[in-house]
């Protein structure tokens, strides 16, 4: 298994995986299947290679085939600049233990890091989700509150966690990333 950056050539496969994220994990994003596949292929492209920068995704692949996903938003507006979102993550069902979320989530902060300004990431995910939860505990992300009744689906409302990781310390400085907490 590797992680590498999408490229305009797993446009393909990457709207596939993403789809079937819609569907497989319905209460993990608040978009639906069916307003993600009425999406054309434009936003479905500036999504894997934004051609302003503003977004880098990262796919974890066995073999050729894409398992996995998730994407760095960055900000463009100079007050949030120092800000980006941690978005799109998806493993498929079967290839979860492997590792390849740690694979995902540790490539994705190795590129934060190189991003000139970029200070804080942010994300957010569903309360309930454990494993997700857990994972990004691991590399340092910390909860800062519970938005309520965040997204609405058949079974009622689902509370998102709101969670952050500082990359970059005041003086500028590295903070140490992908270190697993006790």
């Amino acid at each position: 298994m590797h992680v590498a950056q999408l490229t305009a050539d797993d446009l393909a496969q990457y709207r596939a995986l993403m789809l079937e994220a819609y569907a497989q994990a319905p209460t993990a994003f608040t978009s639906t299947p069916e307003e993600r596949a009425a999406e054309p292929e434009s936003w479905w492209a500036r999504r894997v290679a934004n051609p302003r920068g503003l977004t880098a995704t990262f796919g974890a692949f066995r073999d050729a085939e894409l398992i996995g996903t998730v994407a760095l938003e960055l900000n463009k507006k100079p007050k949030t600049r120092h800000k980006a979102r941690l978005i799109a993550m998806y493993v498929k069902p079967e290839a979860r233990g492997l590792g390849a979320g740690r694979l995902l989530v540790s490539s994705l902060l190795e590129y934060a890091v190189a991003q000139s300004g970029l200070e804080v990431i942010t994300l957010t995910v569903t309360q309930g989700n454990a494993p997700a939860e857990s994972l990004y505990k691991s590399f340092g992300f910390e909860a800062f509150g519970v938005e309520p009744m965040a997204i609405r689906g058949p079974e009622g409302y689902l509370d998102k966690v709101h969670m952050w990781h500082r990359v970059r310390a005041d003086d500028g400085t590295t903070v140490e990333l992908g270190k697993t907490r006790a």
